[in-house]
């Protein structure tokens, strides 16, 4: 495993075009207060700032608005070390190919060591959350819901079947706290967490705790709400709270009302009408399901494994489950069957950063029509798999009937359940005759892309 933490300068900036090229292990927090030094900003964000921008973007991450795509939308441009500790450039305009792999990696074809990145200038938002009921959302989903404001995202309490809805724009004003209360503060935080870890052995409680945790906040008069302005490096985030896992899907934006209802209607008791096989008698789960947006319909060169839809606006469905003081829910796995069974349904592929059931490799060649030109140049610019691992292998390339194919890629050995929740992955390297094409070939293979002398070296 490679560490960039420490690799996390910012190269430069050209404050007129709005330009930064930074090193690529650089946190997005720490960039976006580099960037506030300088009265920059990045245009959009996920619901977390923790992660480098190399993996920020080699994800697919993205934020929840019509008017942004995926955060790589606004690279220009990478720098990436290659097996044999070359480093290449690649962009829309240079070695395309490359680049569009490259753009959502998966951390397969090599080290990326420099991002060049368009930013814009700084800038608050005014955002506003209130309550309503499921049904006056999904009335208003193509009318204004998504694009009266530029940011616009929503959480979705299943049982009580109401709706936060979230929405931003941006605003000159000066910044304004929102009003605090003891929910939102330390004593609200390990409230809820010690409910949800009681709903451990009673789950029944799940709808009961979501009530009281909502009603709490915002009153049980729908249109309560809040509002503030905040910096969009702040604003834009959201407070995860806990341990958790998250299953997102990116469907169709105007499949949204019918696949929300079906999943309300399973989760709800309704099997037959939800049309999602399998019976939800005794099964129990953790609200927000978070409910976002984003167009990539112009985004080009559009990334080989964007998971976006390519021709509409594209709706991002996550469904989230807490792991209270580290504890895996009990209901994860049938949840997770019903639900990634209506999104294959629905057309959707999933977030490649999210924990994902019962994909198999067959469902993500279907879903992915570009799969082999991802496939084909990662095999160019990393012959022997000195980037590929045991997932990689399992979702994306090949199937080798349990046998090393490339001599040093990594492979699993055992999996074990780990004390705090969770698993411990062991891995290995099986030693095996190097192949007979070089990666000092491969790297002659990427015709037309400038070399350079590698930084590390």
């Amino acid at each position: 495993m490679v560490n960039l933490d420490y690799y996390d300068k910012i190269v430069s900036i050209d404050k007129d075009r709005k330009i930064v090229v930074m090193q690529a292990g650089i946190r997005l927090h720490d960039l976006g207060l580099k960037l506030k030094e300088h009265g920059l900003a990045m245009p959009n964000l996920g619901s977390i700032d923790h992660q480098s921008i190399a993996g920020a973007i080699g994800t697919g991450t993205h934020g929840s608005s019509t008017k942004h795509g995926l955060l790589s939308q606004s690279v220009m441009g990478l720098k990436i070390m290659l097996a044999n500790g070359r480093t290449v450039s690649c962009s829309a305009e240079q070695n395309q190919d490359l680049f569009r792999a490259a753009l959502v990696s998966l951390g397969a074809l090599g080290i990326v060591v420099e991002v060049t990145f368009q930013v814009v200038p700084a800038f608050n938002i005014e955002w506003s959350q209130s309550l309503h009921s499921l049904e006056e959302i999904v009335e208003d989903w193509n009318k204004d819901l998504w694009t009266q404001k530029e940011f616009t995202r929503v959480w979705w309490m299943p049982y009580m079947k109401r709706v936060i809805k979230w929405r931003a724009e941006k605003t000159d004003r000066p910044e304004m706290s929102p009003v605090a209360n003891w929910w939102s503060g330390r004593l609200g935080y390990h409230t809820y967490h010690i409910l949800l870890y009681v709903a451990q052995w009673f789950p029944s409680l799940l709808p009961k705790i979501e009530s009281f945790v909502i009603n709490v906040q915002y009153g049980f008069k729908d249109g309560a709400g809040s509002t503030a302005i905040q910096e969009s490096r702040t604003g834009l985030l959201m407070n995860c709270l806990y341990s958790q896992f998250v299953n997102e899907w990116a469907i169709p934006l105007n499949k949204g009302p019918e696949a929300i209802t079906r999943l309300s209607n399973w989760l709800n008791g309704d099997e037959e009408a939800s049309g999602i096989p399998g019976s939800s008698k005794g099964l129990y789960v953790h609200a927000p399901i978070e409910v976002r947006v984003s167009d990539t319909s112009t985004t080009t060169p559009r990334p080989y494994l964007d998971n976006t839809v390519p021709d509409s606006p594209t709706l991002y469905l996550n469904a989230t489950l807490y792991r209270p003081y580290n504890q895996d829910p009990p209901c994860h796995k049938r949840y997770y069957e019903a639900f990634e069974y209506l999104m294959k349904e629905m057309g959707g592929r999933p977030h490649w950063a999210k924990n994902i059931h019962t994909v198999t490799r067959e469902d993500v060649h279907n879903m992915y029509p570009n799969m082999n030109d991802w496939i084909r140049v990662r095999n160019e610019v990393d012959p022997e798999g000195m980037f590929v691992g045991d997932w990689h292998r399992r979702y994306l390339l090949p199937s080798d009937n349990g046998k090393p194919v490339l001599p040093n890629e990594e492979r699993k050995v055992k999996i074990e359940t780990a004390r705090a929740g969770g698993v411990d992955w062991t891995g290995h390297i099986p030693s095996k005759p190097l192949s007979p094409q070089g990666s000092e070939e491969s790297f002659e293979m990427m015709h037309g892309v400038e070399a350079e002398k590698s930084a590390f070296e």
